[in-house]
């Protein structure tokens, strides 16, 4: 990825599937740090869709640039478009 288009304030928010955490998305993160990026990745506390939900959109809140979001189709539901 080129530096131009990570200088084009946009953060990053990873949310993991049901099944597993936040961990899963390391290596994603690494690479998208080193490229410029402002990352998030979003614990789940996994309890239930509504908690979850909850921490997702506070940490959707707390980016500082417009977000892009992408997670893992394991029993989640679509993030909407912020």
């Amino acid at each position: 990825m080129s530096a131009a288009l990570a200088s084009t304030a946009v953060s990053i928010v990873l949310v993991h599937g049901k099944f597993v955490d936040g961990s899963g998305w390391e290596g994603v993160y690494k690479i998208l740090k080193k490229d410029g990026y402002s990352v998030s990745i979003v614990q789940n506390p996994t309890i239930s869709l509504e908690d979850d939900v909850a921490v997702t959109k506070r940490t959707l809140a707390a980016q500082p640039a417009r977000t892009r979001g992408a997670g893992v189709a394991l029993g989640t539901v679509e993030m909407p478009r912020r």
